[in-house]
């Protein structure tokens, strides 16, 4: 059996991560592992208030919701109890929700259990906040993506209004600032890079040039594991 090759990308919000992550899957033929939309998605189906439940309850239901992954590159979709994950789970207030289970460790061991188990059997691109530090310690290759908080905020407030979504910039600047002050205290996997992860500040830098960095620095295997094959686990 071939040896699976794991590519992390970490970061906040903001940084590009799940467009480079798409589009280096997309060049290597490895899965795309959003591991962002699984919190969002468990969030959303969980509802508000759910990182407020008792251990036991939480665990449960987190255990009620089975995740796999359909495709590959630009193409995998994100399948939870069937039904493939859309736009609902794109939105500030559903990331809010996200950001608050996201500390819940309960709820960290189960997910981090889900993404092992989904990327255990094929070569995939993982982008998160803990894919080479917590997640796939031991993957090939591992990024952290940066970039100053206002250039973050000014790029959602970009991304909302081309989709026709009102959106203040101040308030988007106040909402990156309070998630980088969730995500990079919590006393649970704080967001921090891999002791060998190579750190890229993406602030002036485009998509384009991101893509190629991380391209370079990875060594294509002449045969991708698992490409287009799907992937699921309780």
């Amino acid at each position: 059996m071939s040896v699976r090759t794991v590519v992390t990308l970490d970061g906040p919000a903001g940084v590009g991560k799940s467009t480079v992550a798409r589009i280096v899957a997309e060049t290597l033929g490895y899965s795309y592992l959003d591991t962002g939309a699984i919190y969002r998605t468990l969030a959303l189906q969980l509802g508000e208030g759910a990182d407020s439940l008792p251990d036991r309850e939480l665990r449960e239901r987190c255990r009620a919701f089975t995740f796999r992954l359909e495709g590959s590159g630009g193409n995998t979709r994100l399948v939870a109890n069937g039904v493939p994950v859309g736009d609902e789970i794109r939105n500030e207030t559903v990331g809010g929700m996200a950001a608050r289970l996201a500390v819940v460790p309960v709820v960290r061991e189960h997910l981090q259990k889900v993404q092992r188990l989904l990327g255990e059997a094929v070569s995939l691109v993982a982008e998160g906040r803990d894919m080479g530090s917590k997640v796939f310690p031991g993957a090939r290759h591992k990024f952290f993506l940066d970039a100053a908080p206002e250039v973050r905020a000014e790029r959602r407030y970009k991304e909302l209004l081309a989709r026709g979504e009102p959106a203040v910039l101040t308030d988007l600047a106040e909402q990156v600032r309070r998630r980088d002050a969730i995500d990079r205290t919590r006393t649970v996997d704080p967001l921090l890079p891999a002791p060998d992860a190579v750190i890229i500040d993406t602030s002036r830098m485009s998509i384009e040039a991101v893509v190629n960095l991380v391209l370079h620095a990875v060594s294509r295997p002449s045969a991708p594991v698992g490409a287009g094959a799907g992937h699921g686990c309780a």
